[in-house]
């Protein structure tokens, strides 16, 4: 691909560093002249590497409080996203789980979008979002009121993407489902060099990221309670009131950690849990890299890269690896219940020594950053020649 060439990266939002802006900082330095476009920026939530690059933000970063209650302005997502002018830019890369992916490129301009999902609130996890104790009334009404406009806007846009790429086929079966589009699998970077197998294990479990209604933290809380374990709980979210006041005695929550906390934590933890149903899921490839194994919801992503000691039918997943000789790292679960996790954590329990820490650890480097670079890298630079030769001109 050209030097010459002016690249846009597009992100959502950037509030913080959670998994699709570990993906942004690798395109970042994949791309070290490209200038980024979001809806919202809040000052100092990202890396460095993010917040030294040019910043444009939409309309959106005007609104009043916007910076700690974007969510509510959901309805004029796409008019913002629309609003960014590219002209000038010969590459657009949108970094997507909402409204990135809409944004108009300028005729000349391909556009790659590299899909963390389609939007879960209007798609396959809506009630996720507005099941009881999780929303508001008003935000209820809002979401129901928006959802089917949010929809066609969201199918009529793809017009404007030349190539779709998922972060897991459980995404490219949802983009092929909502979208009528194929999507190329490549999975997100996992910065393995980060973490290590720690030198003792300590007595507890762990659930770690952000408090958001999908990632089912209240059946961790519920199960531990009933089985008075203890659970330390790291991250904060829409989710935290509520959670807090579910937990028991034996549950423990820390906020917000470093990045070294954080691997210090996975590192030392009996395992990680993780029952909500995720798109790909970094955070178990982490505890992978650090020798622990993973108690989790055996649908969606995570069933891309943690090898059930006891595999079924449910957990045979397409996945970019091979798989066959690899040793187990984790323990499933086949239903969102509280008595399923529970039953999941006995049996990780009574089988323990399944799991052998270098064998998770030298599992995990099979998705560390550096495989992720050189693929999206091969796969940008390809399709990009190819607009080229073709010549091609959009009109949107």
């Amino acid at each position: 691909m050209s030097a010459e060439a002016k690249v846009a990266l597009i992100h959502d939002w950037l509030t913080g560093m959670r998994g699709g802006e570990r993906c942004l900082e690798a395109l970042c330095d994949l791309f070290p002249r490209a200038d980024i476009f979001t809806l919202l920026h809040v000052k100092g939530s990202a890396s460095k590497t993010i917040e030294g690059r040019r910043i444009r933000t939409s309309a959106i970063q005007t609104l009043p409080f916007a910076t700690s209650h974007y969510r509510y302005y959901l309805p004029l997502f796409p008019w913002a996203i629309e609003q960014l002018t590219l002209d000038g830019y010969d590459l657009i890369l949108s970094s997507s789980h909402c409204v990135a992916k809409g944004v108009k490129p300028p005729p000349h301009a391909l556009h790659i979008a590299y899909v963390y999902t389609p939007m879960r609130y209007i798609w396959d996890m809506q009630d996720a979002y507005v099941g009881p104790g999780r929303m508001g009334p008003a935000s209820k009404l809002m979401l129901r009121a928006i959802a089917g406009r949010l929809r066609r806007w969201d199918i009529a846009v793809n017009t404007r993407v030349d190539h779709f790429i998922a972060i897991s086929q459980h995404v490219a079966d949802r983009i092929r489902r909502h979208y009528g589009r194929e999507a190329e699998v490549i999975y997100p970077p996992v910065e393995t060099t980060r973490f290590h197998v720690g030198d003792r294990m300590d007595d507890y479990y762990l659930v770690a990221g952000a408090m958001a209604p999908y990632k089912r933290i209240d059946l961790a809380i519920e199960a531990f309670n009933h089985l008075r374990r203890h659970l330390v709980i790291v991250g904060e979210g829409q989710e935290s009131r509520r959670l807090r006041h579910m937990a028991g005695p034996t549950i423990e929550f820390l906020g917000w950690r470093s990045d070294r906390e954080v691997a210090d934590l996975l590192s030392r933890c009996r395992a990680l849990v993780f029952p909500g149903e995720e798109d790909f899921g970094i955070l178990p490839v982490e505890a992978m890299a650090c020798g622990r194994p993973v108690i989790a919801y055996g649908k969606g992503g995570v069933t891309e890269t943690v090898i059930p000691l006891e595999p079924s039918a449910f957990s045979l997943q397409p996945s970019a690896l091979n798989r066959e000789s690899q040793p187990p790292t984790g323990i499933f679960f086949y239903e969102q219940t509280v008595e399923a996790l529970i039953q999941a954590i006995d049996r990780f329990e009574r089988s323990a020594d399944r799991f052998d820490p270098e064998a998770l650890r030298e599992y995990a480097l099979t998705f560390d950053r550096s495989i992720f670079e050189k693929r999206i890298a091969t796969y940008i630079a390809e399709r990009f020649e190819e607009w080229k030769r073709g010549g091609r001109r959009r009109s949107c």
